[in-house]
């Protein structure tokens, strides 16, 4: 019986040390679990591709851009250039390249030595306002033309396709003539643009196209100290007159112009203020970006104030926003509908005009 009862006692033991094992395995597991879990890094948001959507006359407003902006945060997706490399089978190939150097080397074309007209244009070349071949993250850049064109255009009251706008910017930016609707070359800046934009859906402006928005300032943009942030920061590029630099071969800039007879016209879009600040700011000194920008708001409107204020080619703008209601708020020619003057227009501060626009608005809707 003895003999029994130790065994017994021993059966005991081996038992209650495998459950001594089981429980220390199991407390062990749950470690290791709560470890796992602890350090697990989060679960990436979901990316969304921002878009925005026109108002009524086909047109995106600044009040659009910037809910857009809010609600997409940064998990957004940016618009991205097609990969050239994939031109490899496409029939209009040659064309779409052709177009490509057009917008790069447009001076080397219609400048004042052109290959094609000689002083057809002021000599800069298109990349100069839309920069990296018109391909950079808000960099002015063709991301979302296809898209939205044709359509309708306040400052000439019509709708307007490509062709016309790309004419334009001829006649505005580069100060120059109007291509030929059916020339090689208007061709394929166009077949350059639409194969650009061709992922695009149509109606939909992708993020990143365009400018970037940037605070209004509750004061008018300085040009004097704008004048202080052009010598510190623009003047080694751009010049002490703002006449830019000119490559070797003296065929194009290397640095554009911002003002003087061989820079943008007063009817060009970044003479608007707005534009230009949007623009300097993302991109401006050179080796800024959108996500590393080297200007802050108030230097962006300033700098801009002070190159708008300089002395540059006139166009003849009397047609230009044919329903007065629809000038921009910073178009700094009258007569307006809103009572501001053209100094405010074109200085600011903008937000009691914009506040007036969009009372304008709201009754206009009611009514």
């Amino acid at each position: 019986m003895n003999e029994h009862y130790q065994k017994d006692q021993g059966l005991v033991k081996v038992i209650n040390q495998l459950l001594t094992l089981v429980v220390a395995l199991v407390m062990l597991v749950i470690g290791l679990i709560a470890l796992v879990m602890y350090y697990m890094p989060e679960p990436l948001p979901e990316k969304k591709i921002a878009t925005i959507e026109p108002d009524a006359f086909g047109n995106f407003t600044d009040a659009g851009k910037q809910l857009a902006l809010e609600k997409s945060a940064d998990t957004i997706d940016y618009w991205i250039a097609p990969n050239e490399n994939l031109l490899t089978g496409e029939v209009n190939k040659d064309v779409i390249l052709y177009g490509k150097d057009l917008i790069i080397h447009t001076s080397d074309y219609f400048g004042p030595g052109g290959k094609i007209f000689k002083s057809y244009t002021n000599g800069m070349n298109c990349q100069n306002c839309h920069l990296d071949g018109g391909t950079k993250i808000y960099g002015n850049n063709y991301g979302a033309v296809a898209s939205t064109y044709p359509k309708y255009r306040a400052r000439s009251g019509a709708m307007e396709n490509i062709y016309k706008r790309v004419n334009d910017c001829f006649e505005r930016s580069l100060n120059g003539k109007t291509l030929d609707t059916n020339s090689k070359e208007m061709q394929s800046i166009v077949a350059y643009i639409n194969w650009l934009g061709k992922d695009v859906q149509k109606g939909k402006k992708p993020e990143g196209s365009g400018f970037k928005e940037i605070t209004y300032l509750d004061r008018a943009a300085n040009p004097d100290n704008g004048k202080l942030i052009y010598i510190q920061k623009c003047q080694s590029c751009h010049q002490a007159n703002g006449e830019g630099i000119m490559n070797t071969d003296k065929t194009a800039y290397s640095y554009p112009p911002l003002w003087g007879n061989q820079s943008y016209n007063n009817g060009a879009g970044l003479y608007r203020i707005s534009n230009f600040a949007k623009f300097v700011k993302s991109n401006m000194p050179l080796g800024a970006t959108h996500t590393n920008t080297q200007l802050t708001d108030e230097e962006a409107w300033d700098v801009a104030a002070f190159v708008n204020s300089q002395p540059r080619p006139k166009k003849d703008l009397k047609n230009d926003w044919p329903r007065i209601e629809e000038k921009p708020f910073d178009h700094p020619f009258g007569p307006y509908a809103d009572g501001f003057d053209e100094k405010q227009h074109k200085y600011g501060p903008f937000k009691p005009i914009l506040e007036k626009a969009a009372e304008f608005k709201k009754k206009k809707t009611r009514a």
